[in-house]
């Protein structure tokens, strides 16, 4: 028997809650995946040993640099996955594309866990992890579009705020999980252990994870909007071209506001941790627990602030996200610059608050800003061009700047400019809430008729 919507007759009824909760943990766990790695990678402990087991020792630049030019490496590769795998999941459906994306993903991360180091194959270890790297970006790449869409399109109408949180907390929960793993193990093991092999374990923990994933996303159908286009005959035989010709407006708007989006993210979730020990001089262990701490705060708070968005609109909390950026940068980070540990924590905490209130409804607002048709890859193309110029450069770009200008303010101020860039886009893109998500991202799209409306409108 079928967990998903059927044909005919029955293609109409909406999927059952016990479908969409099947669908919503599909698609998040793809997400915790992506993030438990960069939980791990970003985790000053291990910044710092893969930079000096994959590269020579007398290579010029910190071992922490040379992780965060791997991260950023990684990026390159994201926007020609979004090229690939979003047009191919508007001709082919998302269920497929998503099952090839978590087990890339997750098949990548393994390998690291397994790669030998320069000391025993010399200059090609850093060049295969660098191909590694590409592997995790060309997938992720197609991965966040396509979860996001295919909450989007199950979830009804007047809880796709709610259901849509999950998937950043998805994002959190793989950070906290892979973070944390990565803090019992620097406290359990002895320095050499975990220099010389203690390391690999969170890496290699990423297979099993992507196994689990994938068999729950064999088991539910493609989503009814897919679906019911595919019946229809109205799917895309050039998707690519498709995208590119109609959808460039709303993808120039998409691309300014996930710059703010990026810069916020892995500033907070890959840079924050090291920038704390490196030029805070916080203890690794102390600057780990402010890091899960705060974590699990907007774990605890993401889906209540999703929820809320059904009520209030998505604009609202996104537009005070950015103007807080704006205004609260600068002081969140003279309160980092405290030698007290409470200081740290509230000025980190600051820059976690602002980010949990795009993180809460970015996943409910941005697949509604396209029509079905071209909804995936018009997605997946716009995102992963701006986390490829903007995401994963921030650590290099701000690390650099600091070790130029000697100012540890320059994340406040690249944060200042990202906020400054999306306000103008957040003030125009139509509001999306309680806009049926097969009517929404169209020029005919209905203006939100309320938290009651129906999946049908």
């Amino acid at each position: 028997m079928s967990d998903g919507p059927g044909k005919g007759e029955d293609q109409e009824a909406p999927p059952s809650p016990a479908t969409v909760r099947k669908a919503v943990v599909a698609s998040a766990m793809g997400n915790a995946i992506e993030w438990f790695d960069f939980g791990v990678f970003s985790a000053g402990v291990i910044t710092s040993i893969v930079g000096t087991v994959f590269f020579p020792p007398d290579e010029g630049g910190s071992a922490t640099l040379r992780s965060f030019a791997l991260i950023a490496a990684a990026f390159i590769a994201r926007p020609f996955g979004g090229m690939f795998f979003g047009p191919l999941g508007d001709r082919i459906g998302r269920k497929r594309v998503l099952a090839m994306t978590i087990i890339l993903m997750s098949g990548s991360t393994f390998v690291i866990g397994i790669l030998p180091g320069y000391a025993t194959i010399g200059i090609a270890a850093p060049l295969a992890l660098l191909a590694v790297r590409l592997v995790q970006g060309f997938s992720t790449g197609g991965e966040y579009g396509g979860a996001a869409t295919m909450i989007a399109e199950y979830a009804p109408t007047e809880k796709r705020g709610f259901y849509g949180s999950f998937l950043e907390l998805g994002t959190l929960s793989g950070y906290v999980a892979g973070a944390a793993l990565v803090l019992g193990f620097d406290v359990v093991l002895s320095h050499e252990a975990m220099h010389s092999w203690g390391w690999r374990i969170p890496f290699l923990i990423a297979l099993p994870l992507g196994i689990v994933g994938l068999y729950v996303r064999t088991r539910i159908e493609d989503t009814p909007a897919f679906q019911h286009m595919e019946a229809a005959g109205e799917t895309s035989k050039a998707p690519l071209r498709e995208t590119l010709l109609h959808a460039w407006p709303m993808i120039l708007k998409l691309i300014c506001i996930v710059f703010l989006l990026n810069v916020a993210d892995y500033t907070l979730l890959t840079f924050m941790p090291s920038y704390l020990t490196a030029y805070l001089g916080v203890p690794e262990v102390r600057a780990q627990l402010i890091t899960i701490g705060v974590e699990l705060a907007m774990i605890a708070v993401i889906i209540p602030l999703g929820a809320w968005s059904d009520r209030i609109g998505r604009k609202p909390l996104l537009i005070t996200a950015a103007v807080g950026f704006v205004l609260l940068s600068w002081p969140a980070f003279a309160f980092m610059q405290s030698e007290r540990a409470l200081g740290v924590a509230a000025g980190y905490a600051m820059i976690g608050g602002m980010l949990v209130l795009m993180l809460a409804v970015i996943g409910s607002t941005f697949p509604a800003m396209f029509p079905t048709k071209v909804r995936y890859g018009a997605f997946a193309i716009g995102y992963n061009i701006s986390t490829s110029l903007f995401g994963g450069t921030c650590a290099v770009l701000v690390g650099w700047l600091i070790k130029v200008t000697g100012s540890n303010y320059i994340p406040a101020y690249y944060l200042m400019l990202a906020g400054l860039v999306a306000i103008g886009p957040l003030l125009v893109i139509p509001e999306t809430a309680g806009v049926p998500i097969e009517q929404a991202g169209r020029e005919d799209a209905p203006k939100r008729v309320g938290s009651g409306a129906s999946r049908d409108g």
